[in-house]
C-alpha cells in the first residue's frame, strides 16, 4: 500500500480509523519556519467530526501530538511526525461488513486486494478519518506559503442541487479568503447555507446521503511554476486531490464548460494592469496554461460523491455464503462530507504548492 506523496516535501500517512491512532510524517520541510499552532488547531477543528447534524456524531478532538521536527513551535528541518489519537471508536458497528461489503465503499475491492486481511472497522485505512493528518501537514505548509504571499481558500459551491455563488476568477479579495478560512461551513453567499443544511437534513432523515462540489482557489502564486506534459501543475494538484476519499472528479477554470466555447471565447487574453504586471482578462484556464502557472488565481473544483455508508437497506453479497443478501449499515456516518472536506482540499492544495515551489 502506498500512502506516500510528494517528491520535494513528502508526506506519509499511517493508521486506521479505529486503530490506536493516525498520523503523518512530513519530510524536507525547511528549517527555521515559525508555526502558529493555534492556526493549525483551528483548521484541524474545521475538519473534526461531531459538531452538527451535517456530520457524523463521532466526536474526536483531533489534537496532534508532534513527536519530532518541531521545537519551540519552529521547524527543525528533520522529519516532522504527528500522531492523532483515536478516542471514540465503536468497532462493533462494523462486524457485518466483514462478509457483506458496502456498495460504493472500498470494502469489496479491499477484501480482494488484501486477501481479506484489511481492517474493516470504520473503513480502516480507506476511511475519511485519514484526512485529519493531511489537514495537519497542509496547515503547516500553508503557513510557510503565506509568508511568500500565497493564500488558499475554498467554499461549498454546491450540495446536491443547492448552489453557492462562485469565486471571482480574476481576483479573490483577501477579506473573503480570511472569512472562509474561519468557517466550518464555508459559503460565499450566507443565504445558501440554510438551504444546503435543509437539503442535507432531508437526506439524513431519509436514511440517505448527498454529495457536492468544492471550489478551491490559491492567490499570489507567481507565474512560471510547473512543467509541461507530466510535471504540470494540474497533474500534481489532481494527484493529491484524488487521495481524498470520495473525490471523483476535478476541473480547472471553466472546466468542462470550456468545450462549449469558441477559441476566441476560451482564450485568456493578456494585458498589462495599472501596476505594469501581465494579467489575463479572463481565467478560463484556472491560472494554468501549458502546465505552468501564469500568475492568475489557481482555480479548480472537485466533485465529492455522497457518503456510501447509509442506513437505507441496500443490495450486496455474502462473501462467505456466495449468495445475494441485503445490507443494513450500522455505525455513525456523515450524511454529507462536503463541509468537512473543504479544509482537506485546501490542505492538499498547500502540500501540492509547496512541492511546486
Amino acid at each position: 500500500m502506498s500512502s506516500c506523496w510528494g517528491n520535494k516535501v513528502k508526506i506519509s500517512i499511517f493508521g486506521e480509523s479505529h486503530g490506536k491512532g493516525i498520523g503523518v510524517v512530513v519530510d524536507n520541510l525547511p528549517a527555521g519556519e515559525k508555526i502558529d499552532m493555534e492556526q493549525v488547531l483551528m483548521h484541524m477543528g474545521r475538519r473534526a467530526p461531531g459538531k452538527d447534524k451535517t456530520a457524523t456524531p463521532r466526536l474526536e478532538k483531533d489534537l496532534p501530538q508532534i513527536l519530532s521536527g518541531m521545537l519551540n513551535d519552529t521547524t527543525t528541518g528533520t522529519p516532522m511526525c504527528a500522531v492523532i489519537e483515536n478516542t471514540n471508536t465503536r468497532s462493533g458497528d462494523y462486524g457485518n461488513l466483514l462478509t457483506a461489503p458496502r456498495p460504493g465503499h472500498g470494502d469489496y475491492p479491499g477484501f480482494i486486494r488484501y486477501n481479506g486481511f484489511n481492517d474493516i472497522r470504520g473503513g480502516g485505512h480507506f476511511s475519511g478519518r485519514l484526512t485529519a493528518p493531511i489537514v495537519f501537514a497542509g496547515s503547516v505548509c500553508r503557513q510557510i506559503l503565506e509568508k511568500k504571499g500565497i493564500k488558499i481558500a475554498s467554499h461549498i459551491q454546491s450540495v446536491g442541487k443547492v448552489c453557492d455563488s462562485k469565486f471571482n476568477p480574476l481576483k479573490v479579495d483577501e477579506s473573503l479568503i480570511d472569512s472562509l478560512n474561519k468557517q466550518s461551513f464555508p459559503v460565499i453567499d450566507p443565504s445558501s447555507e440554510p438551504k444546503m443544511r435543509e437539503y442535507i437534513e432531508n437526506a439524513r432523515m431519509s436514511q440517505d446521503s448527498t454529495g457536492g462540489v468544492i471550489e478551491c482557489v490559491a492567490t499570489g502564486v507567481p507565474a512560471g511554476i510547473g512543467s509541461p506534459m507530466f510535471g504540470g501543475v494540474e497533474n500534481l494538484i489532481s494527484s493529491i486531490m484524488f487521495g481524498i476519499p470520495a473525490v471523483k472528479g476535478i476541473e480547472f477554470g471553466a472546466g468542462f464548460a470550456i468545450t462549449e466555447m469558441l477559441g476566441s471565447q476560451a482564450n485568456d487574453q493578456y494585458a498589462y494592469d495599472e501596476n505594469g504586471k501581465v494579467v489575463t482578462l479572463s481565467n478560463n484556464n484556472g491560472g494554468i496554461t501549458g502546465g505552468i502557472t501564469n500568475g492568475m488565481p489557481i482555480l479548480f473544483r472537485i466533485a465529492v460523491k455522497p457518503t456510501p455508508s447509509i442506513s437505507k437497506p441496500q443490495q450486496t453479497v455474502d462473501l462467505t455464503k456466495h449468495e445475494n443478501t441485503e445490507l443494513v449499515i450500522h455505525g455513525r456516518h456523515d450524511p454529507c462530507i462536503v463541509p468537512r472536506a473543504t479544509v482537506v482540499a485546501e490542505s492538499a492544495l498547500a502540500i501540492a504548492l509547496i512541492n511546486l515551489l
